[in-house]
Formats: structure tokens, sequence, C-alpha cells
């Protein structure tokens, strides 16, 4: 019997045992694992809020991508954004992220810290995206503007990603973008159309020279599309719905700007080939001119003198009629009544025939 008694407490003892056990050995895989395994979900708070792509955004993306290489007729225009204009506002607000909306540059800056956007160095008259003319983020941004940050060791085979603080990110001083677009006629599917390829940040800082503007990178567009797809923006001060998106507002063309130079074959600037102001402002002109005339001269426009002398012809021939018509028809004779005898006051006296 006592035997058994044993037997029995035991087994007790390894049944309470053995949860605790399972308990020690997960803490101690988590342990191998590291910390970053343990807080995954509180990291994932840390984020700074910007989606991953999904297969279905990577797709649609791809969707919108628009096709230039059959164009049969293409011009690269060069248009410099002024943010303290009223229209090109909604790039520029709110400077510090607020209510989960921030402007474009803080999105490029927090996409760009955390490894999900490549930028490309500026060069002068020259853009190249491809793998020797990327740029290093902690580098060329970090290091050179003197912003403080936290670096964060990725995973395997995965870059190095950095905490800043919001107020550390530039975003107020990026007062200008340019931005590169193509005009293009594609014969193929007689669509003629805008397409952004690249946009360029430019710092303005204050010195003892006065302001200086940097160009900072180049970043393509379709690069940075899925990321403001959904990043809406409020477009007026009278109507205070945020209807559009930051991607609806580059493919619309809804910004004010100037150009400042066209593909060329000597590369040269607009303000290059048109130093005089009057000129400059000419030269603008006749492009936008040229660009409306082209369009225009690819499909059918209706004769608008014909249409004109045809209305008038009909307009005079109606009034001829109505003359005409007024002419033959006499007008009515009006009935003259005479005028009736006055009475007379004195009575009358009746003569009659005497038998």
């Amino acid at each position: 019997m006592k035997r058994l008694y044993y037997i029995l407490a035991l087994a007790g003892i390894l049944m309470t045992s053995f949860p605790l056990y399972a308990q020690e050995g997960n803490d101690a895989q988590q342990e191998r694992r590291g910390p970053r395994a343990r807080t995954g979900s509180r990291e994932a708070e840390k984020e700074s809020g910007l989606p991953e792509l999904t297969v279905r955004a990577q797709d649609m993306n791809e969707r919108m991508i628009q096709e230039i290489g059959n164009a049969r007729w293409m011009r690269v225009i060069y248009r410099e954004i002024n943010l303290e204009k009223e229209q090109n506002a909604p790039l520029y607000y709110p400077v510090k992220p607020l209510n989960g909306s921030m402007n474009l540059f803080s999105t490029i800056f927090r996409l760009m810290s955390e490894n999900k956007l490549a930028a490309y160095r500026y060069e002068d008259g020259f853009e190249a995206f491809d793998e020797a003319h990327l740029i290093n983020f902690k580098e060329d941004v970090l290091d050179r503007a003197y912003i403080y940050y936290e670096e964060v060791p990725g995973r395997a085979g995965e870059g190095a990603s950095y905490t800043i603080n919001e107020s550390d990110i530039p975003s107020a001083d990026v007062l200008a973008y340019y931005v590169k677009e193509a005009w293009y006629f594609d014969q193929n599917n007689s669509v003629f159309d805008v397409k952004p390829l690249a946009i360029c940040p430019i710092l303005t800082t204050s010195g003892d020279l006065g302001e200086q503007t940097t160009p900072l990178f180049w970043i393509p567009y379709e690069n940075i599309r899925p990321y403001i797809t959904n990043s809406l923006i409020m477009t007026s001060n009278i109507n205070n719905a945020k209807t559009f998106t930051i991607d609806d507002y580059f493919r619309r063309r809804m910004f004010d700007g100037e150009i400042i130079k066209t593909e060329n074959l000597m590369n040269r600037t607009l303000r290059q080939l048109y130093p005089e102001p009057d000129s400059l402002k000419l030269a603008r002109q006749q492009i936008e001119t040229q660009l409306d005339t082209f369009r225009e001269s690819l499909y059918w426009q209706p004769d608008t003198t014909q249409v004109t002398d045809t209305k008038q012809s009909k307009t005079a021939a109606k009034t001829a009629r109505v003359a005409k018509t007024a002419a033959t028809k006499e007008p009515k004779q009006q009935k003259v009544s005479a005028p009736k005898a006055e009475k007379s006051a004195a009575p009358v006296r009746s003569v009659r025939r005497r038998q």
C-alpha cells in the first residue's frame, strides 16, 4: 500500500513540474531569438504609421505604370513647384505630423529611414536611377545635415533602420520641389497624356550669405506612388474635406509649376538660354502654347467659322422672311362711324300737308 502511495505522489510531482519546465523552455527559446521577437507588436506600434506594401498594392502600382517606350512623340519638362504659393500649399502643410497627416517630405523621410524607399544622387543636368547613384541615407542625409538619430540593427539580410524624432525632420525647410514629367503621345493607343517621372525636394537654408537652395536627391515617382495613394490632403481653404490624395495632386497636375528646363541636345536650362526675365517669361509661355497646340492638332476639331457663318445666314434669312411677311400684309382699315346729330334744346314743330 505504501508503494502505491509513493507512486501516486511521484506522478503528481511530475505533472505539476512539467508546465513550469515548458514555460522555462519557452522563455529560454524566446531569449535565444532576441528581444525583437518578443517585442514585435510594440515595435510595430513604434513605426511611423506608413503602410506596408501588400500584394494587391504592388499589383495596382504595376497596372498604373504608364508605358512610354512606344510613344511616337514625347517631350520631357522640368518644373519647379514653389510651396509658398497657395495652390502648392497642400504639399507643405502640416509642417509637423498632425492627427495622422504628414506632408510630402515627412513621408519621404520616414520611408527612407525605414528602408522602404530608395533615393538617387542629384547631379546637375543628369539623372541616373541605378545602383551606382544610390545615396546612403545615413552618410549623405543624416550625417551631412547633422540630424540626431538612433540606429536600429536590421534582421538578417536587411539594412539598419533609424529612429528620428519628428522635430528633427527638416520638413519646414523644404520649400520647393523639382518635378520631371513626360508629355507623350502613344500612337498605338491614341493616347496623349502626361506622366510624372521623378521628384526632387529642395532644401532652403539661411546663413550669412542669405538663403541658399540645395537639391537633395531624386526619387522615381513610381517608387513612392504606392505610399501616397492613401495620403489624403486638403486642396482648398473653402472646402475643408480631404477628397484628394497626393497621388491625385500629381497625376491631375493640380500644382502650379514654372518650367525651368526642357530636355535638349545642349542640356541647358531656360535661364541659360534666356538670361533676361522678359525673354524667359516669353519662352515659358511659348512652350506651354506648343504643348496645347500639339494636343489640339491630334484630334478633329469642328470648323467654328463655318458654324458661325451658318448661324448668321439662318438668322439673316429668318429676319428677311419676317420683314417680307410684314410688308405684304395690308393694315386693316378702321371703321369710321358718322357723328351723331346733336339734339336741339328747342321744340320742333312738325309740318304736315294740309288738305
